[in-house]
């Protein structure tokens, strides 16, 4: 039985829309869910993780305004109250994190420090 947990990260409906956009894209794996995480590395210690992954017992499950996610249990400390944004402008596009948890962030917004 799944239990969905709070949603410990929130997106901003820019964000929501590019991820919507993306598991509408054709050959989209529909049984793979949005993982957001960190891992070890990165300019500032530690390095976020974004993308589609297959859920594993280990993790934990939240909604996002319909949009399934999976987290590593324990990554909730590191990224509890982060907003993920998505920028679609000349001088940057990509996925944007604000994260009230970290100490110190990078110049490329993806590492940081807790």
């Amino acid at each position: 039985m799944e239990t969905l947990v709070q949603a410990p990260v929130s997106f901003t409906p820019g964000a929501i829309e590019e991820i919507r956009n993306l598991m509408a894209a054709p050959g989209f794996d529909a049984s793979q869910q949005l993982r957001v995480g960190v891992k070890g590395g990165g300019c500032s210690g530690l390095s976020y993780i974004l993308g589609f992954d297959a859920p594993q017992e280990s993790d934990d499950r939240f909604e996002v305004d319909g949009v399934p996610c999976i987290m590593n249990k324990s990554h909730g400390i590191y990224l509890m109250g982060m907003e993920i944004d998505w920028q679609d402008g000349l001088n940057s596009r990509g996925f944007t994190f604000r994260n009230p948890n970290a100490s110190k962030t990078c110049g490329c917004g993806t590492s940081f420090a807790v």
